[in-house]
C-alpha cells in the first residue's frame, strides 16, 4: 500500500470481500511505510488486536500504526474501537463498511489535543476510499507536531503529571475543601495535578472505586493530557489497587500512598526514617498479591518482581520480619525518648510542645520565637521529626519548647502508629500551642481534626492556648479573641 493515502480503494475492496465471505470482522495494522505488520481475523462484530505493547513512547507521539477494519452493519466504529485508539495510541483507525460484500462507506478517527470542549477524537467519513483527499503523511506529522506543542504546555518537566480521581460519597458536605486539600498534598509530593474528576456515589465501588465504565474514560483523559499516574483522594483496599492498575496503563496512588511518599521524602533523622519505613511497609504487605506489572505500577516492583507465587512468600516473609525489627528499634528509641523527658521534669524545666494542623506555620513560630533556623517551607509536613529549643520568658525562667509533625483529617492508622514514639514528646508537655491558620476557609475542620487526635493521644486535658496565626492575611475586620486565644503573624 502507497505509504502517502490513508487507505486505497484497492485494500478496502480486498478486505470487505474476504469479510463478507467468512461474515467475520477483518483488519490489518499498517505502518508509515504503508507495510502491512499484522492481520486481524474477529468474530461478526468486533477484532481483539494482538498484544503490541501499551508501553507510549513519550506524550506526543503516536505508535506508528493505523488499524484498517471492517464491520458488517452497525456502528462503524464502535467504544471498543476508541479505546484502542486512546490507549494504544494509534495513528488512525479506519472502519470500511462490508455489509453488502463491497466496499461501502468509509469511517476514520483520529486523536486530538487537549481541548476546551474536552474532545478525544475527531470522526471523519467519506463515500469512498479515493474520496479521502488529505496525504496521510503529512497529516500524521503536523498532528503529533501539534500534540508536542500542547503538551509543552501542559506537563512540567521536573515533576509527575497526575489526573486526582475524588469519589464524592452521600453526605459528604467538605468536598470541595477535600480536594483542595488533595491538590496540595499533590503539590508537596512535587505532583502536577493536570486535571480534578469528582464523581458522586453512595460508595466506592468494590472493584475499581468508580465503576469500570468510569474508570475507562478517566484513563483516556489522563493519555490525552499526557498524564502517567491516577491518584485517588480516598484510600483503596488492597484489592481495588489491583484492579485498577491491571485495566489502566497508568500508576495508581492513593492518600495513604501520597501521605508516605510526602513522609519518606522528609524525613532526616534516624528516627524519623525508621517510623516512615515502618509505615510503608504496613502499608504494603497487605498489597503483597499477584503478578506482573500491574503490581509493580502499584508497589514499586515489591510483589511483582517474581516468577511466581514462591517469590511472592519470600517478600511477604521478609516484609514481615523487617516490620518487627523495625517495631523493635522504635521501642528502644521510645524509651530512650521517655528517659529524657523524665530527666526534664526531674530538672523542673516547663515543656511547652507547639501542634496543630500541617502548614499552618509552627515551625515559623519557633523560630520567631527562639531565633532558631529550622526548616520552614509553604508545604504539607516541612517538620517530621521533632524540634526542642530553650526559650528564656519575660519572668527569668527557661521553658523547652517543641516543635511536632504537623497533624492531618483522617490521618492513615499506620502512619499514626508508626509516628506515636514522636507524638508522646505531647505527653508530658505543660501547655500545648494549638497554632491555626486564620486565613485556611477550612479552618474548623481542622481544629477539629486536631482536637481528636489530642484527644486520641490522651493529652486533651493539657492546658492548651489556641494561637491564630497569618491573621495579617485575614482582613481589616478584627477578630474577636477568647481568653485562651490569641492572634498573631508569624
Amino acid at each position: 500500500m502507497r505509504d502517502d493515502v490513508l487507505l486505497t480503494p484497492e485494500l478496502a475492496t480486498r478486505l470487505a470481500k474476504v469479510s463478507a465471505d467468512v461474515r467475520r470482522a477483518l483488519g490489518v495494522l499498517v505502518d508509515r511505510r504503508g507495510r502491512i505488520t499484522s492481520v486481524i481475523l474477529g468474530d461478526a462484530r468486533r477484532l481483539y488486536l494482538p498484544d503490541i505493547g501499551r508501553q507510549r513512547g513519550g506524550g506526543a507521539r503516536f505508535r506508528g500504526l493505523r488499524l484498517i477494519r471492517t464491520h458488517l452493519g452497525g456502528d462503524a466504529l464502535n467504544h471498543d474501537d476508541y479505546g484502542d485508539l486512546s490507549k494504544l495510541q494509534l495513528d488512525a483507525i479506519v472502519s470500511v463498511d462490508a455489509s453488502t460484500g463491497a466496499a461501502g462507506d468509509i469511517t476514520w478517527a483520529h486523536l486530538i489535543p487537549d481541548n476546551p470542549q474536552r474532545e478525544m477524537w475527531r470522526t471523519h467519513s467519506a463515500g469512498h476510499a479515493a474520496e479521502i483527499s488529505d496525504t496521510f503523511s503529512d497529516f500524521i506529522r503536523e498532528l503529533e507536531s501539534e500534540f508536542e506543542r500542547k503538551g509543552s504546555t501542559q506537563v512540567a518537566t521536573d515533576t509527575d503529571a497526575a489526573v486526582l480521581v475524588y469519589v464524592r460519597l452521600r453526605g459528604d458536605s467538605e468536598h470541595e475543601l477535600r480536594i483542595a486539600e488533595m491538590k496540595e498534598l499533590c503539590r508537596t509530593a512535587g505532583v502536577r495535578v493536570v486535571e480534578t474528576v469528582s464523581q458522586s456515589r453512595p460508595e466506592l465501588d468494590p472493584k475499581t472505586a468508580v465503576g469500570g465504565g468510569a474508570l475507562e474514560e478517566i484513563e483516556l483523559r489522563a493519555l490525552q493530557l499526557g498524564a502517567g499516574m491516577l491518584i485517588f483522594a480516598q484510600d483503596l483496599k488492597p484489592a481495588q489497587l489491583r484492579n485498577i492498575a491491571n485495566r489502566t496503563n497508568l500508576s495508581v496512588v492513593d492518600r495513604t500512598q501520597l501521605i508516605l511518599d510526602i513522609f519518606a521524602q522528609r524525613a532526616q533523622s534516624r528516627v524519623g526514617k525508621l517510623q516512615v519505613e515502618l509505615a510503608q511497609l504496613k502499608y504494603t504487605l497487605p498489597r503483597l498479591s499477584g503478578r506482573g506489572t500491574a503490581m509493580s505500577r502499584l508497589a514499586g516492583g515489591i510483589g511483582g518482581r517474581g516468577p511466581g507465587e514462591t517469590r511472592l512468600e519470600v517478600d511477604r516473609r521478609r516484609a514481615r520480619d523487617r516490620i518487627a525489627q523495625l517495631q523493635s528499634r522504635v521501642e528502644k528509641l521510645r524509651g530512650e525518648r521517655q528517659l529524657r523527658r523524665s530527666v526534664r521534669v526531674n530538672r523542673g524545666v516547663p515543656v511547652i510542645a507547639i501542634v496543630g494542623y500541617t502548614n499552618a506555620g509552627k515551625s515559623t513560630l519557633l523560630n520567631r520565637l527562639t531565633n532558631s533556623e529550622v526548616l520552614s517551607e509553604d508545604k504539607l509536613f516541612a517538620t517530621l521529626d521533632p524540634t526542642s529549643r530553650r526559650l528564656r520568658v519575660p519572668s527569668e525562667r527557661e521553658v523547652i519548647l517543641t516543635d511536632t509533625v504537623g497533624f492531618i483529617r483522617d490521618l492513615p492508622d499506620d502512619l499514626r502508629e508508626a509516628f506515636r514514639a514522636t507524638l508522646e514528646e505531647l505527653v508530658d508537655a505543660d501547655l500545648l500551642l494549638h497554632v491555626i491558620d486564620a486565613s485556611d476557609p477550612a479552618q474548623d475542620a481542622h481544629i477539629a481534626s486536631t482536637e481528636r487526635i489530642l484527644a486520641e493521644l490522651e493529652v486533651i486535658e493539657t492546658p492548651r492556648l489556641r494561637v491564630f496565626n497569618k491573621i495579617d492575611r485575614v482582613g481589616d475586620e478584627p477578630r474577636a479573641f477568647a481568653p485562651d486565644e490569641v492572634g498573631i503573624s508569624a
